[in-house]
């Protein structure tokens, strides 16, 4: 007796459950400019790797014992390899009740995320979905209490132990709103994607506000306020950012990140190092060209670039090893640190804490951000949060002082405890303050007792101008060394070769919550 019958009746229903929300559903979506759920994880899957769970999960219709129809559940969940590694992912079907969190048959995502986190593998989420729908209550004949849905302490852990991304690729909100924040690394598609913690009519029935869901929550929003921290052309270039951030991942906290083989000269010496920085000191550089001279070729990979934007944080390679890496770019408020760089610096730091990551810092820091503004917001809260993110921190860190160094913020690219190494440019300056504030300050009184103040000011500022030489510094052991800009790279990578025998005796999750989104 063979059991082909049952075989056949199997590949009917998958066959069913694989035509999602049915033809005019796959077209309406279509017609919105997006994918469908499954066209998406055929971008994400390396060819022939994905393994569904649970593809007969929906709900069916019957004639007596004959399944006449199947509408599949709203979330596909499963397994498939990214660039050779296995990853789980839950994908949101907005072809079915436009997917609906609370539509969903059983606790699919749940479960996926439960196998990710015992099988120690990165997980995706790829998000197209609504939060609560009314449609519920009259299914089930009653309302209900929300309970923690995001999953509470699981959802911690995987925070703590794994890396988790989140690919916004349509409309969310409610429920998946919050999932796209607990992530490690989230993107949206330019276009056709949105989040909001509520809709547009929910926002019209609570507040009287009538506004489009674009206007809502759209990249104009949610990029710039760093709720996401990437935007992508398309469904394609998100799927692609997703490879590229989870490339310099390990699969978890209880391996080493992944290095690759490299090309690139570990001993180059860019000329370009030498000019970068301007010898005028009002005079401003493009700090892209510092990476591009010192990381790997096109290795760097920014996060957060429309957020924060006084300082570039993201993840580069050095020698086929990656880390974390952050930048001051003066082209933006002078490169200062205001509450936004200062939160975008935290996630960057608890990234590379938690993932053993070791963080790369190419520092010019004018000092926290000054002004009324930056007060009323609470700048000093703020940072007094980083200082202490910093101060916790046991990643090894190496920063190359490439201009100024002041005020607290300044002195943030040093520590006392855990590998550290730093180095100073011909071109470094810094103090507790700026000469031309502090001038006015500490030397008031002789200032305004001149004869001609504003001379006497110049004078005083250039006495002190001439004696802020960083080999003043150097002499007193202020700074152990100061280099050839060109060596910045062999340098870096010898420091990361001592790194990496130091994170290998790291491995594991931290005491404690290592990770906030």
């Amino acid at each position: 007796m063979s059991w082909q019958d049952d075989v056949d009746e199997l590949n009917r229903r998958q066959a069913m459950a694989r035509e999602m929300g049915g033809a005019d559903g796959v077209a309406f979506q279509h017609g919105r400019g997006k994918l469908t759920v499954r066209e998406r994880i055929d971008l994400l899957a390396d060819s022939g790797s994905f393994q569904e769970i649970g593809t007969l999960a929906g709900t069916p219709t019957w004639d007596g014992d004959h399944l006449t129809h199947l509408k599949p559940s709203n979330t596909i969940i499963g397994t498939c390899k990214v660039g050779g590694r296995k990853v789980a992912f839950s994908g949101g079907d907005f072809t079915i009740r436009g997917g609906a969190a609370d539509a969903n048959v059983g606790n699919k995502r749940g479960h996926a995320e439960k196998f990710a986190l015992s099988a120690r593998i990165p997980f995706i989420h790829l998000l197209d979905a609504t939060g609560g729908s009314v449609k519920t209550f009259e299914q089930i004949g009653r309302t209900y209490l929300p309970d923690n849905a995001t999953g509470g302490g699981r959802v911690a852990e995987m925070l703590n132990t794994i890396p988790v991304v989140s690919a916004v690729l349509g409309s969310v909100a409610g429920l998946p709103a919050v999932q796209a924040c607990l992530c490690h690394f989230n993107v949206m598609v330019k276009n056709t994607s949105q989040v909001f913690v509520a809709g547009p009519k929910v926002v019209e029935q609570a507040t009287g506000q009538s506004i489009s869901k674009e206007d809502l929550g759209d990249e104009r929003i949610q990029v710039k306020n760093g709720v996401i921290m990437n935007l992508a052309d398309s469904e394609a270039d998100a799927i692609d950012q997703v490879h590229r951030f989870l490339s310099y991942m390990p699969s978890s906290v209880y391996e080493a990140p992944p290095c690759q083989p490299c090309d690139d000269d570990r001993n180059r010496r860019d000329e370009a190092l030498l000019s970068i920085v301007p010898k005028n000191r009002r005079q401003i550089y493009d700090p892209k060209k510092i990476l591009n001279a010192v990381l790997d070729q096109d290795s760097f990979f920014e996060m957060g670039p429309y957020y924060g934007r006084a300082r570039m944080t993201g993840l580069g390679r050095v020698n086929g090893m990656p880390c974390g890496v952050m930048i001051n770019n003066p082209k933006f408020n002078g490169g200062s640190m205001d509450i936004a760089t200062g939160e975008k610096t935290l996630r960057l730091l608890d990234l590379c804490d938690t993932f053993h990551l070791p963080l790369v810092y190419f520092a010019d820091e004018p000092g926290f951000s000054v002004g009324p503004k930056q007060e009323e917001l609470g700048i000093v809260r703020a940072g007094a949060r980083v200082v202490t993110a910093f101060s916790a921190s046991r990643t090894p860190y190496i920063c190359f002082i490439v201009r100024q160094l002041y005020g607290v913020a300044g002195g943030l690219h040093s520590r006392s405890d855990g590998l550290y190494r730093r180095y100073a440019w011909p071109s470094t300056h810094g103090g507790s303050m700026h000469i031309e504030g502090g001038t006015a300050i500490a030397y008031k009184r002789e200032i305004e007792e001149a004869a001609d103040p504003e001379a006497k000011r110049t004078e005083i500022e250039a006495r002190l101008q001439a004696i802020s030489s960083p080999f003043r510094n150097a002499h007193a052991f202020g700074v152990e060394d100061i280099i050839d800009p060109r060596d910045t790279r062999p340098l870096l990578i010898d420091f990361l070769d001592d790194a990496w025998p130091v994170l290998l005796t790291q491995l594991g999750p931290r005491a404690g919550s290592s990770y906030r989104p």
